[in-house]
């Protein structure tokens, strides 16, 4: 019994971790670099937003429908299982301990520490900005591992809380946009730094946002923590997923009619504290912003109350390094602390990385990589054979649920990776390297399916 997560949250916990895990930090971080990909084309911009959005709804949608047949310990690994196998569901499962969630989670963390250096007008590459970073990071993992109710709870308050500066600069900066003629100047202005409607800037645009969508399948993590899970988590990852592209794509019109775009790409990091400052003024901007600080720690909880249960997902089936001891569960908090521990080194490394690739001067030569981009364009090719296999396998249910979203689903994923292929180009390769090291030493570490 001492090994058993007890089911400890419920529907709204969940639409919170899908709305909060998502919301909170991309969309900030990464909207200047889709104004920058697409030369300030606001309509590209826009599609950008809308195409993977779409994306994101529709395999949300395949998985909710896997979620009412499916149910163990962690979703993804469940359906992986499911439908492919126990090996490629434990591949799967490795990836995610130790490259894609801790690649985010290390992100996370600076863009985190990023803001708060923007609030206070400090720089953003120093040491400074990386030293509030590793504070985040070890707080974070601290809380979850200690006490999740309190990480439920924070969650919750602050997908509340992270949708505030969002709503008011879809509404005020649309409104503000509309009436001063600035939306309708946006709309027809294309700066010469990215030309028209080219297919680079559109491809690029969709990795960068791929960033912003991310995360929503870490929801599925909680699956054995979750109060009847097969009809709560299909209710959250739908609804959760209308609610992040509504949200973006709103919150995107809006900033483009609170200030221009040119104006957007010259202020870089600043440009959104510079867009709600000009709509509110310098204090009511600047309060709003520390709202948007708030909300980019909201998501840093949320992608590490996932993290903390990686490691555990592999062992409860018996698999990984050292099941025995990976898969005990703490009496007192009821969370797999060896763990989290594991969880926490792994983001460490990864930021550690992430600071020298893309923030120290290119420490490790030409396998510098963009980690908060190409480890989720790989999660999407690795559905690819669970949408396959679950069009193969589900033979009782209808056109629809069986054959129409898979295929759509499987569309996106192509998509996104033709997208990532056209975007980073040789980058991709020196990454796909150091993924093929990772996964070589995963394998050299499968024991199989447990037995009982």
């Amino acid at each position: 019994m001492e090994n058993e997560l007890e089911k400890k949250y419920g529907l709204p916990t969940a639409i919170c971790m899908v709305v909060g895990i998502v919301i909170g930090s991309g969309v900030f971080f990464k909207a200047e670099a889709v104004l920058k990909a697409t030369g300030g084309n606001m309509p590209m911009g826009i599609l950008a937003w809308l195409v993977v959005g779409i994306i994101m709804i529709v395999c949300s949608y395949v998985f909710a429908t896997m979620a009412t047949r499916y149910s163990k310990v962690n979703g993804l690994v469940d359906y992986a299982e499911a439908t492919v196998g126990s090996r490629y569901a434990y591949n799967i499962g490795w990836f995610m301990a130790t490259l894609y969630t801790p690649c985010l989670v290390s992100v996370l963390a600076w863009v985190s520490a990023r803001y708060l250096c923007v609030l206070l007008g400090w720089d953003i590459t120093g040491g400074s900005c990386m030293t509030i970073a590793c504070f985040f990071l070890c707080v974070d993992f601290v809380m979850n591992s200690l006490s999740p109710r309190v990480a439920g709870r924070f969650q919750v308050s602050t997908t509340v809380i992270k949708m505030i500066p969002l709503v008011l600069m879809a509404v005020i900066g649309t409104i503000a946009g509309l009436v001063n003629g600035r939306m309708a100047q946006n709309f027809a202005t294309v700066s010469a730094a990215g030309g028209t409607a080219s297919g680079g800037g559109l491809m690029a645009s969709v990795v960068a946002v791929a960033f912003a969508y991310e995360g929503w399948i870490l929801a599925t993590s909680i699956n054995a923590e979750l109060k009847d899970a097969k009809r709560n988590l299909p209710r959250a990852l739908v609804l959760g997923s209308f609610i992040v592209v509504a949200t973006y794509i709103l919150y995107y019109i809006g900033l483009n009619g609170a200030v221009t775009t040119q104006d957007l790409m010259a202020s870089g990091e600043a440009g959104a504290k510079m867009a709600f400052q000009h709509l509110f003024g310098n204090a009511a901007g600047t309060g709003v912003f520390v709202l948007i600080v708030i909300s980019c720690l909201g998501t840093l909880n949320g992608l590490t109350l996932s993290n903390c249960r990686a490691f555990y997902a592999m062992a409860a089936r018996g698999e990984g390094p050292n099941p025995k001891m990976f898969a005990q569960v703490d009496p007192v908090t009821n969370m797999p602390t060896n763990s989290s521990l594991a969880s926490l080194a792994f983001s460490a490394l990864w930021l550690l990385y992430f600071y020298g690739a893309n923030l120290g001067g290119g420490w490790f030569g030409s396998f510098c990589f963009d980690s908060s981009e190409l480890p989720i364009i790989t999660l999407y090719a690795m559905y690819i054979p669970m949408f396959l296999q679950f069009i193969r396998k589900e033979k009782d249910l209808g056109a629809f649920k069986r054959f129409m979203m898979p295929i759509l689903g499987l569309c996106g994923c192509v998509f996104m990776v033709y997208a990532a292929l056209v975007a980073h180009g040789p980058e991709v390769a020196h990454y796909l390297i150091v993924f093929a090291v990772f996964m070589i030493v995963g394998n050299l570490l499968y024991r199989g399916p447990a037995r009982n």
